[in-house]
């Protein structure tokens, strides 16, 4: 059984710093992506940044393009958000996701989810 558990959200000031961790387990992630996705209330759930699990290849939304970094460490099948220079508009519910195949944006190609971690930047 897949598992995807986030961890490391909080309340940061804006201008600050927060990593986000995702661990995944129940499979191998060879062949699949690994994404962020993120929510805040009243919108639609909106990607943040996605890498391949093999090559290591990422993409991300314009909105966190040069402020955000994804990674992932295979040996602890773990990927990671590193948010740098965060804004209020920022603050949303944070998903880890994985899809089979390559990177991708859209959210219904994710065949599984984490329950989400909060993360609040104050101004």
């Amino acid at each position: 059984q897949v598992q995807l558990v986030e961890s490391g959200g909080g309340l940061v000031q804006a201008g600050g710093s927060l990593r986000l961790s995702c661990a995944a387990s129940g499979r191998t992630f060879s062949n699949y992506a690994m994404g962020w996705f993120r929510q805040s209330p009243g919108k639609e759930r909106e990607f943040v940044a996605t890498i391949n699990w093999d090559i290591g290849n990422t993409h991300y939304s314009d909105s966190v393009r040069h402020r955000f970094t994804i990674s992932r460490d295979r040996a602890k099948n773990t990927v990671y958000l590193q948010m740098n220079s965060m804004k209020p508009e920022d603050t949303a519910v944070y998903y880890c996701a994985a899809a089979v195949g390559g990177i991708s944006v859209i959210a219904s190609r994710y065949r599984y989810w984490g329950q989400g971690t909060q993360v609040t930047v104050s101004s």
